[in-house]
Formats: structure tokens, C-alpha cells, sequence
């Protein structure tokens, strides 16, 4: 038996495949060259199998001021085609830093223009004040923190 006040952990092993979509209420941020580009508690989290969850931010709590469109796409067989944006702040600017639905499939209706970064290319991205790692991988972007457990896709440690 667990004690009362130890949370237990989400294994991405237990997530769904196609993906589940789901809102979170948890408090989240995003950081990158000392400016908070994001900040909500209104996302949108993505529970794939193998995959720490992926959080989309509404577009009115994103700095959309710091962004850019970027010429990149790519294609998810269940959500559709993404495209990206650069970020740019304090005379940093990360190519692709982050990417959305323009027209999303509609099982995931809801994710259309909602945002989701890279934590890998912020500075810093936080869960409920805690810092978050990023997915293994380059071309990933799940957000790890201390309440999931993997093994995680990307990670080509044995």
C-alpha cells in the first residue's frame, strides 16, 4: 500500500493507441531567453502509447508576438499535417521550436492552432513548477516529469 500522500505514477505503456486526447488543468510554462512564452492552465495533453504526454496551448495564453511561421511540415497518421513555428526572444531565435494543427483530423478537432513546444529547444518548461525533461529523440516532443514512467520512444539506451 502506497502512503497517502505519494502519487502514483502514469506509465506511457498504459497510454492508448490511436491517441488519447484529453484537457489538464495543470498549471504549465514555458521559457525561453528569461521570458515566459507560454502560460496556462487550460491545456490540451496528448496520451499516446510509448510517449510522455505532449501539451498544446490555447493560442491566447502564447506570446504569439515571439513566433513565427516556419517553412517545415510534417504528418502524423492520426492527427494530420503539423506545421511549426520559430521562436524568437532577447536575440535568440529557435528554428521550429514549436508546431500546430492548422486543420487537424477530426478526432482531434479540438487541437486545431493550439500550440505545443519542444522542451528540448526551451530553455526551460515546467509542470506545476516542476522542470520538466524532454523526450528522447529529435524529433519528439513529450514532456517527462516525476509522475510518468517509461520506457520512453526515442530512448535508444538499452
Amino acid at each position: 500500500m502506497k502512503p497517502k500522500n505519494q502519487k502514483s505514477k502514469e506509465s506511457v505503456w498504459d497510454y492508448p493507441r490511436p491517441p488519447r486526447l484529453e484537457p489538464s488543468s495543470k498549471h504549465l510554462k514555458v521559457v525561453l531567453g528569461g521570458v515566459v512564452i507560454a502560460e496556462s492552465t487550460k491545456t490540451l495533453k496528448m496520451c499516446e502509447t510509448s510517449h510522455p504526454p505532449v501539451y498544446y496551448f490555447p493560442p491566447e495564453d502564447v506570446r504569439m508576438d515571439l513566433l513565427a511561421p516556419a517553412d517545415g511540415r510534417s504528418y502524423c497518421e492520426w492527427k494530420g499535417v503539423a506545421s511549426y513555428y520559430t521562436v524568437s526572444v532577447n536575440g535568440k531565435t529557435v528554428e521550429n521550436a514549436a508546431w500546430y494543427y492548422k486543420n487537424p483530423r477530426s478526432r482531434y478537432r479540438e487541437l486545431k492552432n493550439c500550440i505545443a513546444f519542444y522542451p528540448r529547444k526551451m530553455d526551460a518548461c515546467y509542470v506545476d513548477g516542476e522542470e520538466v525533461q524532454a523526450q528522447p529523440g529529435d524529433f519528439y516532443g513529450g514532456w517527462i516529469t516525476s509522475d510518468i514512467t517509461g520506457p520512453f520512444k526515442g530512448d535508444l539506451t538499452p
